[in-house]
């Protein structure tokens, strides 16, 4: 069984350039980044969820918590994951994100998954719950099965890729892959290709680098 491709870039690329992707590839949903977020302070998303939704793309809201290490911020504990998780409710409730959708916590690091990580996510999930969404983890695909461990109800966006380095991907025959393709059968979504520079022919993008991703439904922020 396949599934349904979609793309994530943490900048918005802009409306016309939204519509021809829409237009002319067989993409069919987007990552949509909350911000500002602790580790991802654009805003060029936010705003932009009515129009995305009634051109028809599926979104899947993300918002890029406290890491580990790398860039970013880093008060990685139960009270900070509090904290960012009531963050991301109002966040979600400001772009106006249907009770009961999902948003997605972005964690870049690698294992293992142990505390205070365990700590922030825990705490995290709890007050995106109490504030009336679903939480969804993205994380390496060598952590999906500890987060899916303490995280059961959560929706889980793993990564695996070959290359982290920028390569071109031609053509709008975008991979549709089922996301249990990562090497995580309880995969709700699969990052499988990262820093890809699309070449779209006539399309009105500039050299585009995005992330391609697969699915099991073709819009992974919606409620159950």
């Amino acid at each position: 069984m396949a599934g349904f491709p979609g793309f994530d870039t943490s900048e918005f690329p802009g409306a016309p350039e939204m519509a021809w992707l829409k237009a002319n590839t067989n993409l069919v949903w987007c990552g949509y980044y909350l911000g500002p977020a602790p580790s991802h302070v654009s805003t060029s998303w936010m705003g932009q969820r009515a129009a995305l939704q009634a051109a028809g793309w599926g979104l899947a809201p993300v918002y890029v918590g406290q890491q580990i290490g790398g860039p970013g911020r880093h008060v990685v504990s139960g009270t900070q994951g509090t904290i960012d998780g009531s963050d991301a409710v109002a966040m979600m409730t400001q772009e106006g994100f249907s009770n009961g959708g999902c948003v997605y916590l972005d964690l870049e690091d690698g294992p293992p998954f142990s505390a205070p990580r365990t700590d922030y996510v825990a705490a995290w999930a709890d007050a995106v719950r109490h504030g009336g969404f679903l939480p969804g983890i993205y994380c390496s695909h060598a952590l999906a099965v500890a987060v899916q461990s303490q995280q059961p109800s959560a929706r889980i966006w793993a990564f695996k890729v070959g290359t982290t380095g920028r390569h071109l991907f031609p053509g709008t025959n975008f991979p549709d892959l089922h996301p249990a393709g990562c090497g995580f059968a309880g995969a709700f979504v699969w990052q499988l290709a990262q820093n890809c520079v699309l070449s779209l022919m006539a399309a009105p993008l500039s050299s585009p680098v995005v992330d391609l991703d697969s699915a099991l439904t073709p819009d992974p922020g919606a409620p159950r």
